[in-house]
């Protein structure tokens, strides 16, 4: 099954470097401090529990199944800027169909990424993804320590070892914001497929929010050629 899955990912990887090259657009060029700053200071968090991305889904126009992520748009449309800054901080650190705008920049502020495109973030590391997310996180001193832009991780999907997301769920309950996602790290170099999940609870307080606890499961580890 790994074998499988693989090449699915190498062939969906494939398709994918084409249509970024014919598709690439100016939408993510943006370098505000404004991203997704919706009037929601005064908005109560709705109790929900929300699929945001899945990968694997099966197109009837051809009859197929294609390894690419998926995100429920219409969800990111009333999303609140909490749950986005949630959803952002995980995106920030696993991998998720990233690539070079345009081909590749020497200073790698051009990384355009599946998560923070449809969260309007920006590209990968840039001062309107990490600004928006300091803010919100203004009081979470550990994660502002996350949050440099020396630290902040530019790896495109091509790259020889990466990681990606399987899934995100996100649950909000009263004044707490749960994400739960499940992923999966290619190493071709050593030929080995590892996969794991993790579960963040945040805290949402005063408009603002701060993760307070990190699970995460043990790691499975397999060749990636069985």
């Amino acid at each position: 099954m790994k074998t499988i899955k693989y090449l699915l990912f190498l062939a969906t990887l494939s398709l994918h470097l084409i249509s970024c090259d014919q598709s690439s657009g100016d939408a993510n060029k943006a370098t505000d401090n404004s991203a997704g700053q919706n009037d929601d200071d005064n908005i109560k968090l709705q109790d929900r529990t929300v699929k945001f991305l899945w990968r694997d889904q099966f197109v009837s126009a051809s009859n197929d199944t294609f390894s690419s992520i998926y995100i429920d748009e219409e969800y990111c449309k009333k999303i609140t800027n909490l749950e986005k800054a949630a959803l952002g901080y995980v995106a920030t650190f696993i991998g998720n169909e990233c690539d070079w705008d345009g081909g590749y920049a020497e200073d790698r502020s051009n990384l355009k990424c599946k998560i923070l495109t449809a969260l309007n973030l920006g590209y990968q590391c840039s001062e309107k993804h990490l600004g928006f997310l300091r803010n919100m996180f203004k009081n979470d001193s550990k994660v502002l320590e996350e949050l440099k832009s020396e630290s902040c991780p530019t790896t495109p999907e091509t790259s020889t070892d990466q990681d990606t997301f399987d899934l995100i769920t996100l649950t909000v309950k009263g004044n707490q914001i749960i994400v739960y996602f499940e992923a999966t790290g290619y190493f071709m170099r050593d030929g080995m497929v590892l996969s794991w999940n993790e579960t963040h609870h945040f805290l949402v307080e005063n408009n603002h929010i701060s993760l307070t606890k990190k699970e995460k499961s043990e790691v499975k580890q397999e060749s990636m050629y069985e």
